[in-house]
């Protein structure tokens, strides 16, 4: 198909019906971007040749080098099947773990995915992981097992071992979909049996829950991969061949005389052709025969490869081409290099994107067909349900479900990234070709110059003569025959008429060179999707946040108003004017005037309106969509700062764009003032570093080493010393004695008994604090881990009701998830010293939301409980209520930094035993005893402050007397002092409360056995028997565990399954690699915290333990290798010698 215009495909926009939104998702090398060379060759973009080396949706650097794809990108393909012309917006996707956000910014603009599977490695780990996005963004997809070649080539396999092993992949592909479509209904199911226990009053006997009912009830047969239902081609995309089961049942229907549609069933599957009775029958693996697909499809081409490839047999081969019908150039015959030939054959015999586009078209839904329960999905942010959304909000649904493209339907665009682009390939800057009249304009531009030329070198000698003689060539050239004065008029003013124009033209030029840096400004333009209406350009929109709520907003603006009208600011809504539209096509961007519903497009002039997805529309009453699905976590941290500290100001500015660039990146302050990167792993933090250093801030930077998250905890004491050992008496008295030397080191009233009580009085001697410090069962810290959000919703809905403003509104299904984590928490919370703990709930932390608990075992202490949004109803505010600010706020202070290394804790629970303090009444007495009686009992220096507040606050004499009489004054004086005492919980007492409590957590959780906890990697490799005691060395080094080693079926490859520390990962992909001779690659994805069992404090105190370790117990502990690095880190002091064992050394200058 030859290349095709733009006026062709903005036609084909028109048409809905015919428009396939579609991305190429797969594990990586697995052979996405050259398929896509495939699809994007057969459009005449360039030479099928190149398909497979220009790697031509790879239009970064790096990404060549690399030869991975790291970012999404797009382009529009015109195909035409049986008659039908469709526009195809094809999405490449990245297959490497960091880049996994990308696949979530294309899955979300897609209707369909083209999952590509490598036929020697079969399903990995990120190829379940796509699986998964596609499910949760219910978009359908297709199957590609690509890379069929190695099969015959590398693995030698023979056609009947090929088929058997296709069999597999397609179980294990089919397994992943199934493992999803049944969690789903077991899910709805569960739903639905809740709520029917709900609803019926009564339920009597013991149930029995029979699991499988669902799954028997509910059709998911159109869910699988099958070559006979057309969703499945076998592909090489490097030798430029596929093939659907479609393409062969035609092409034998017409030679065998048997219906296409009974060789479409049979192709695929346990049938056999019986030649005597020129039948298909069934059973062919039972009664040793060759399966129909091995007898007409694999032999064919496995004999093509023999020949080309393998024996190199030109007899055989024109032979094979003669049969075939196809016309083979002459040169390619003669090429030295078989793959050259055999891609020749191919490309004509079985093309590759004739397969994947028909399948594409026939298989997967236009715009048109997008499904209710999707647009629900994408309408409905966080918990809310459908359902309860306003009447005009769920009246866009329809808007949504019929994609009308007329002035009517409401604007409905989804931006799902941002990206940057050089200003150079913007369409408005680049070089278009010269029309007649500018090239006849700039030949006499030229002309005219030269005549200049020539006036000039004539000299001034004869000023006259010269403008004379030009008068008479300008006089000979038109044909006039004037003299004198007229002629030499006429040519100064010819003169002066064309220098204007030329000293202008000069000018700007001049202006042009003078401004060379906002033609090298980087440009941002929105990856989005039209879902509704028309998008013109320089129309009118509103931006709408995550956090907009229609129901808030609707009854502040007026009815029918749009965004083009003056209205009030609204929270988290914004009104922009789109620029430009663009059409993306690859690497490159053509500019559009308007762009129907159901496309694909990119939107300029949003960066001051997008941070990185957002949600445009011309209906204040559309919801912001669904957040996108991230994949990969971002945890690799570097600080970042520039060589010369001059450059700060454009550091700042290169991080906010690279955080605007990039989907998955986080830019941060610390407290500290260090700039902070977050990435999602190696690969991708080098690639935000290189952006950073040449395009985005375009300075000299340096990174820090890779900063390690580790949270701190404490654990039960251990029963075991560091030598296997039961812990006797002498252990235990050593552990006594040096608890005893840790107190004397604290100040004065702080007191720790055995049980790991701690006491300590405030400064002003006015409260005292006891706080135990409990670890929490590992299933609870889990639990609260996942469970954020709803005990974020909790605290926020608690707030409001504290502060007197209007409660929070949670619907039905969050009250229902925070009921049913109360009752998990009430399950795993069982025991003698956890009775009672669920409703005793403080609050949580840190930042109120965090997975460690405050407990209230505070006697005669009854505060509002933090589950009371479930009972509807609070209970009575305590003596205490003005403080209980101050006691939270020193917790939530004591559990984000910890006292091991200052990270915060993790499943810590700190119980508040005691509290006792002076009543705001009894301080109210005391400040008026002190006033009146003028006694020095209490504090000298609280007693002249409280005197200077009084002169402070006291009216003039004149006015006071005029007001009222002086018992009055008194009453007044009083009052006023017995405000400023219970005002105080806001001042220095309350200061002092808030450090008090975090000083006693602190050394409530030293007083416990204390431990760190790592982030840990999931990593899987695949390697060969060869390499796989080097894969256990490496792992072994940098502290990995082996969970899983298992061989894959039909080929010699193990997968390895791992789990590694973050803090010994940098490095680890490059050390496999180099270790294997590239044989194995893994995969890191971060997975979970793991205590690590070593205590960083420990010392030898056993006996045997002396014996062991030595006395000085040096030998390298890694918990306080890693606890050391943190404090060297943040600056705290770490107990080290710097110098030991120092000897004088002689210098050789004594020795002359």
């Amino acid at each position: 198909m030859g290349l095709t215009s733009l006026e062709k495909i903005v036609a084909l926009q028109k048409n809905t019906s015919n428009i396939r939104n579609i991305c190429i998702l797969a594990h990586v090398d697995h052979g996405k971007t050259t398929l896509a060379d495939c699809l994007i060759a057969s459009s005449g973009i360039f030479s099928s040749r190149l398909a497979g080396k220009l790697r031509y949706m790879d239009s970064r650097e790096d990404e060549q080098i690399r030869g991975i794809t790291m970012k999404s990108s797009a382009i529009s393909l015109h195909f035409t099947s049986d008659g039908s012309d469709y526009l195809i917006n094809l999405i490449d996707s990245p297959g490497h773990v960091d880049f996994s956000s990308e696949v979530s910014t294309a899955v979300r603009l897609c209707d369909g995915a083209v999952v590509v599977v490598d036929a020697v490695e079969g399903v990995c780990p990120q190829t379940q992981a796509v699986l998964r996005q596609a499910w949760l963004e219910n978009i359908h997809p297709v199957l590609i097992i690509n890379k069929i070649d190695r099969l015959i080539v590398e693995l030698k396999l023979t056609p009947q071992e090929i088929y058997t092993h296709l069999q597999k992949i397609l179980e294990q592909v089919n397994a992943v979909t199934g493992s999803l479509f049944t969690s789903k209904v077991l899910e709805e199911r569960a739903e639905k049996d809740t709520d029917s226990q709900a609803s019926s009053d009564s339920t009597s006997g013991e149930q029995v829950y029979d699991w499988s009912a669902g799954l028997e009830e509910t059709d998911d047969s159109h869910l699988y991969f099958s070559p006979d239902q057309g969703n499945v081609v076998f592909a090489s995309a490097i030798d430029g061949w596929g093939f659907s089961v479609q393409q062969f049942a035609q092409l034998y229907s017409k030679k065998m005389g048997i219906k296409a549609e009974v060789l479409l069933k049979t192709l695929w599957g346990d049938f056999y052709l019986n030649a005597k009775a020129k039948k298909i029958m069934k059973g062919a693996q039972s009664k040793g025969k060759k399966p129909l697909f091995v007898q007409l499809v694999l032999e064919n081409i496995w004999s093509l490869y023999e020949a080309v490839v393998i024996k190199r047999d030109k007899d055989k081969v024109e032979k094979m081409v003669h049969s075939l019908g196809l016309t083979i150039a002459a040169r390619d015959f003669r090429h030295t290099d078989p793959k050259v030939l055999l891609s020749a054959i191919c490309s004509q015999w079985l093309p590759v994107s004739h397969a994947v586009l028909t399948m594409v078209c026939t298989k997967l839904p236009s715009p048109l067909d997008i499904s209710a329960e999707r647009v629900e999905k994408l309408m409905c942010v966080g918990t809310r349900r459908f359902d309860s959304l306003p009447d005009q909000t769920q009246d866009l649904k329809r808007a949504f479900m019929e994609c009308k493209s007329d002035d009517s339907a409401p604007v409905i665009v989804f931006v799902s990234k941002m990206f940057a682009v050089d200003s150079k390939t913007l369409p408005q800057n680049k070089q278009r070709p010269l029309t007649q009249e500018e090239i006849t304009q700039r030949r006499e531009l030229a002309r005219q110059r030269h005549a200049e030329k020539l006036v000039a070198s004539q000299g001034p000698g004869n000023p006259e003569q010269a403008v004379t003689g030009n008068t008479s060539e300008a006089a000979a050239s038109t044909g006039e025959n004037r003299k004198g004065k007229p002629a030499i008029f006429t040519s100064n003013r010819n003169t002066l008429c064309c220098a204007d124009p030329l000293s202008k033209q000069m000018e700007t030029m001049t202006l042009k060179a003078s401004t060379p840096e906002k033609e090298d400004k980087e440009h941002f333009v929105a990856f989005a999707r039209v879902y509704s209406g028309v998008v013109r350009r320089g129309q009118r929109m509103f931006v709408l946040g995550p956090k907009y709520d229609p129901a808030v907003v609707l009854n502040k603006l007026p009815v029918g108003c749009s965004a083009a009208d003056d209205l009030p600011s609204i929270p988290h809504m914004a009104c922009c004017t789109l620029e430009d539209l663009y059409l993306l096509m690859g690497r490159e961007l053509e500019q559009l005037q308007e762009v129907p519903s159901g496309n694909v497009l990119g939107i300029g002039g949003l960066e001051e309106f997008v941070l990185k997805s957002a949600t445009l529309s011309t209906s204040p009453a559309c919801p912001p969509f669904t957040p996108l699905n991230f994949e990969a976590t971002p945890i690799v941290r570097v600080a970042i700062e520039p060589k010369h500290p001059s450059d700060m100001p454009k550091l700042v500015r290169g991080m906010k764009l690279l955080n605007q660039a990039d989907p998955c990146a986080e830019v941060l302050i610390q407290e500290t003032g260090e700039h902070v990167l977050v990435t999602a792993g190696e690969v991708h933090l080098q690639r935000c570093l290189d952006d950073l250093r040449e395009r985005f801030a375009k300075i000299e930077i340096s990174a820090s080493e890779p900063i390690i998250p580790f949270r701190e905890t404490i654990i039960r004491p251990p029963k075991m010393d560091m030598v296997n050992e039961d812990m006797g008496k002498q252990h235990k008295v050593a552990v006594i004695h040096q608890v005893k030397e840790e107190q004397s080191k604290y100040c004065e009233g702080f007191q720790v008994d055995s049980d790991g009580l701690v006491i300590l009085t405030t400064s002003n001697k006015l409260a005292t604090l006891g706080i135990r410090a409990m670890p929490l069962p590992e299933e609870v810290t889990w639990l609260l881990e996942d469970s954020s959000d709803l005990i974020r919703t909790m605290e926020q809905f608690n707030l409001n009701v504290k502060e007197g403003r209007e409660a929070l509104e949670i619907n039905q299904k969050t009250l229902e998830a925070i009921q049913d984590l109360k009752q998990k928490l009430e399950t795993h919370l069982q025991g003698r010293k956890w009775r009672g703990a669920v409703n005793h709930i403080w609050t949580f932390g840190p930042r109120r939301y965090g997975p460690n608990i405050l407990l209230n075992r505070v006697e005669g202490y009854q505060r509002p409980s933090v589950w009371q949004c479930l009972d509807k109803h609070t209970s009575e505010v305590g003596v205490y209520r003005d403080f209980d600010n101050s006691i939270v706020s020193g917790f939530q202070l004591a559990t984000l930094s910890g006292p091991v290394c200052e990270e915060p804790l993790m499943g810590v629970c700190f119980i508040v035993e005691k509290w006792d303090m002076k009543t705001p009444q009894h301080l109210a007495q005391t400040h008026h005893q002190d006033s009146v009686e003028e006694e020095t009992t209490g504090d000298l220096q609280e007693q002249a402050e409280a005197e200077a507040s009084n002169n402070y606050e006291r009216p003039p004499q004149g006015a006071h007397a005029q007001v009222s009489p002086h018992s009055n004054s008194t009453a007044a004086h009083y009052k006023r002092k017995n405000d400023m005492a219970i005002a105080d919980c806001y001042g220095p007492f309350s200061g002092q409360l808030i450090a008090a409590m975090k000083d006693a957590c602190r050394h409530a959780f030293q007083a416990k056995p204390q431990r760190l906890l790592a982030a840990m990697y999931t990593c899987e490799i695949m390697a060969t028997a060869e390499v796989l005691g080097r894969v256990y060395g490496v792992l072994s080094r940098r502290e990995g565990r082996v969970l899983q080693e298992e061989m894959k079926e039909g080929t010699g490859m193990f997968i390895i399954k791992a789990v590694l520390p973050v803090a010994e990962s940098f490095g680890f992909a490059d050390e496999i690699r180099k270790r294997t001779s590239g044989l194995a690659s893994p995969q890191l994805v971060f997975s979970h915290w793991e205590v690590i069992s070593s205590d960083p404090f420990w010392v030898p105190t056993t006996e045997e333990e002396y014996l062991h370790f030595g006395e000085k117990a040096d030998s390298e502990n890694q918990t306080r290798k890693y606890m050391n690095a943190v404090r060297k880190r943040k600056g705290l002091y770490v107990e080290e010698k710097i110098v030991e064992h120092a000897e004088k050394q002689r210098t050789l200058g004594k020795n002359k």
